[in-house]
């Protein structure tokens, strides 16, 4: 799919020109879409290398004097979206503003404290991004499927709320109403805490032996993927969102030493119990995380052998389909010098013994499956 390709939807939500303001990763992204939609899209960044940069690949044309658009979208690193969100709502009165900001209390706080009219303004927060940023990683079809949290209040419009979640739809996502604190906590247990999980487990790969890298798996791998973000912009998410992530690092800084207490004398009564009680609490917490299109329930998974040579990850798609399988989830594995890769494919439990014959039948090797 390319930067400016999303699946048609229909006739888009959003009308008039949308300004974006932060020609980064997600402003680019929310330009790609809308511009695919047909919108009138108009970009602002401080930096005239990455305004260009954005323009070139399609996600807007430079905003003008004269634009008068009907809705404002904040994409600026959090240290000063508060300044921006103001300086929007004086340029543009007639506007709806909204912010894609991770952190939502702490600017509303700086707004307040500055006597800014908020009429107008509603903060948003797309639950969506990659590990690198900038225009050149924007891609119209991050937002597909994922949550957008909308932060009204009582002074909110019914229109306005429309408008808002309006470009929700349009990019794909799906809309879900929260206060600004009861956001701020369910993104530091959700993503920021996991953000410094990954780093500082990442960061003991650091001065480990070659040969021990040589074994990582994709359990390592997912566990430590999001380890490759942008320093610069986790200072500042981390440092608005500081108490409620103090608060569960405090918690899972109790668990940590509580399970290496008991490593330390695994013989003594109580210990394996620990242990084995910390995994538990995993599993259950896994469970309760929302399956495809927020479903709360388990897939199941087939790892497949597949060949290192062309076109070979294509014709497993396409017998998967012949076998009317649906893909939910996939994750591909390829230690360094193999000749095959592992592809693990998530799918509902039903069809697994269907999937399995079929493959077989078909020439596929397949490594692992359910109750293995």
């Amino acid at each position: 799919m390319s930067q400016s390709t999303v699946p048609a939807r229909g006739a888009a939500r959003t009308s008039g020109t949308v300004r974006i303001v932060g020609a980064g990763l997600l402003g680019a992204s929310i330009g790609h879409a809308l511009t695919a939609l047909g919108v009138d899209v108009v970009l602002s960044d401080t930096s005239p290398a990455q305004l260009r940069l954005a323009v070139d690949y399609g996600a807007g044309r430079p905003a003008r004097g004269d634009d008068e658009p009907r809705l404002v979208v904040v994409a600026v690193p959090p240290d000063v979206v508060a300044q921006v969100i103001e300086q929007e709502l004086a340029d543009h009165p007639d506007a709806v503003v909204t912010d894609v900001a991770s952190v939502k209390l702490e600017p509303l706080h700086a707004l307040r404290a500055r006597g800014v009219d908020l009429t107008h303004y509603i903060g948003s927060h797309p639950l969506a991004g990659r590990e690198r940023g900038g225009a050149i990683s924007a891609r119209a079809d991050i937002f597909i499927g994922r949550p957008w949290v909308v932060c009204r209040d009582a002074e909110t419009s019914s229109a306005d709320l429309a408008v808002v979640e309006g470009l929700a739809l349009d990019l794909g996502a799906t809309p879900l109403e929260m206060d600004p604190e009861e956001h701020d906590h369910s993104v530091a247990l959700v993503s920021h805490v996991p953000q410094l999980v990954a780093s500082l487990l990442a960061g003991r790969f650091v001065t480990a032996p070659e040969g021990s890298l040589r074994l990582a798996g994709p359990g390592v791998r997912d566990t430590t993927r999001i380890a490759a973000s942008a320093p610069e912009l986790w200072v500042q998410i981390l440092g608005s969102n500081a108490e409620p992530v103090v608060e569960i690092l405090d918690v899972l800084a109790t668990d940590l030493a509580a399970v290496a207490d008991a490593l330390r004398h695994p013989d003594a009564p109580g210990a394996r119990r620990t242990v084995a009680d910390s995994i538990r609490r995993g599993n259950e917490g896994v469970e309760r995380l929302p399956g495809k299109h927020g479903q709360n329930r388990r897939f199941a998974q087939i790892v497949v052998m597949v060949d290192d040579t062309p076109g070979q990850l294509g014709r497993l798609f396409g017998e998967l389909g012949d076998l009317d399988v649906n893909v939910e989830d996939l994750r591909l594995e390829h230690s360094p010098g193999a000749q095959f890769g592992l592809a693990e494919i998530s799918v509902v439990p039903s069809v697994v013994h269907g999937a399995v014959d079929g493959l077989t039948a078909r020439g596929w090797k397949i490594a692992s499956m359910p109750n293995d």
